[in-house]
């Protein structure tokens, strides 16, 4: 059913702390209950009566998509690192003992994967630059201290360790001086990437903030394209709708576009279902109006959206509504991976099949693709060489940019779920596999995925 935009909603998360209030939660019967207690004691848990309402269709509970994508579930620990949460819980253990045991299984789920605490933070005049990414030359990432939240979390979130409260897991920071500083002596820069967390949850004062000092700066004409990495679109339209800052908000998009830069609304959109209330709509609208352009990325997620019939209709809703097919990642290695993650070649064969019926308006979109340590990952295809069945696979981004869109081959496994469960296929591939590079690197420094 489409509702009208409630004019007086207001966001208002909901947690751990208050779900109890929610008159959904006594429709789960105890064991569900009981799973999202004890999980989301790890990884973070955060939605909002919108997602609640609009979104997740309860009768469907829970196998439908948006409850996977925003409830935690028992599969997304380990056995054993359930029952230890589940047991402490139940001795009524001092809290320091509990908070222990946390932090020590969420050091097991590979909190920053892909180098980002070692190989993506860059330095100026000797020291590191808090809240800053740089992988690749091109783009730079920057974690606003304000946007460091969301306004659901995402079970699958890659970015999860940004969320549970533990200050050296996170990147942030509120020095725009430093930023402009580091942009501006590097001039290999042209694009920036708001990230968090979601940028999208801060004022539109504070954001405003930000922009003013980038295109009132003139060393920094070379950032040509502004990007903002959000889920707002899907998880609070409102954001740019009913909100009371809404239209301020709207306005620094202009501010962007009228200064000759590209704004990209980077939009995490997982399920076609987050495009259906007419306020979802209605954001789009308003955003593009600005001049601003929408992209779409996601993972493929095992009991979200890992079925080509959802892929394409999610690409064709989208595309109606003027936002562009950008991205359809691989699960990455952290946090929740093993509940989410699917064969490489099963999403291969999910990428081509929703590929080949859509449109060439929508086929804008790349993927699969592996935000892996080496650059992002391309699946191309699978492929007899020889008399040997291999992945044919490319890098679209890399920390070695000679390596970029050559293909090479890797041993075919059926089971392989990321990159670094890959082989070469001869040792002409030897050289395309990171373990091979002894250290060698031709861009210093480096800057994390712009997922």
């Amino acid at each position: 059913m489409i509702h009208a935009p409630d004019l007086s909603a207001r966001y208002s998360p909901v947690t751990l702390s208050n779900i109890g209030k929610c008159p959904e939660w006594q429709t789960l019967d105890a064991e569900l209950r009981e799973a999202i207690e004890v999980v989301a004691r790890v990884l973070p848990f955060r939605t909002n009566r919108y997602v609640m309402e609009e979104l997740i269709d309860w009768s469907r509970v829970p196998q439908d998509p948006i409850f996977q994508l925003t409830f935690p579930q028992r599969g997304m620990l380990e056995p054993t690192h359930f029952e230890e949460i589940r047991d402490l819980l139940a001795d009524e253990v001092d809290p320091a003992v509990l908070k222990q045991a946390v932090s020590r299984i969420r050091r097991e789920l590979n909190p920053h994967p892909a180098g980002q605490q070692t190989d993506n933070v860059p330095t100026l005049d000797g020291e590191v630059v808090p809240g800053v990414q740089h992988k690749y030359p091109q783009t730079l990432l920057f974690f606003p201290s304000q946007g460091q939240t969301c306004h659901a979390y995402c079970t699958f979130c890659f970015r999860w360790a940004q969320f549970v409260g533990e200050e050296d897991l996170r990147f942030r920071s509120n020095d725009v001086e430093l930023l402009t500083r580091y942009l501006a002596e590097h001039e290999e820069i042209s694009d920036l990437l708001f990230t968090g967390g979601d940028p999208m949850v801060m004022k539109s004062e504070i954001f405003r903030r930000y922009i003013d000092a980038i295109v009132s700066d003139p060393r920094l004409e070379h950032i040509q394209t502004i990007r903002i990495g959000t889920k707002s679109l899907a998880y609070w339209p409102q954001r740019y709708v009913t909100d009371p800052d809404a239209d301020e908000l709207l306005s620094a998009f202009e501010a962007i576009v009228e200064s000759g830069r590209t704004l990209s609304v980077m939009g995490h959109y997982s399920h076609p279902v987050e495009f259906s209330t007419e306020v979802a709509r209605e954001a789009v609208r308003r955003i593009r109006n600005t001049g601003a352009n929408i992209r779409m990325q996601s993972p493929v997620i095992r009991r979200v959206n890992d079925d080509a019939a959802v892929w394409q209709e999610l690409w064709r809703d989208g595309v109606r509504l003027g936002c562009i097919p950008y991205y359809m990642f691989v699960e990455r290695d952290t946090g929740a991976k093993r509940y989410f993650e699917i064969p490489l070649v099963r999403c291969w064969d999910l990428f081509r099949e929703a590929y080949a019926g859509v449109s060439g308006i929508a086929r804008t979109v790349r993927g699969p693709s592996m935000s892996a340590w080496p650059g992002k990952v391309h699946i191309v295809g699978v492929r007899e060489v020889g008399d040997e069945k291999a992945f044919i696979l490319q890098y679209l981004q890399c920390r070695r940019p000679d390596l970029v869109r050559q293909p090479f081959f890797a041993k075919f496994d059926p089971k392989a779920t990321w990159f670094d469960q890959l082989e070469p296929l001869t040792e002409a591939d030897a050289p395309m596999f990171p373990s091979r590079w002894s250290g060698s690197r031709s861009f210093v420094p480096l800057t994390v995925d712009e997922e």
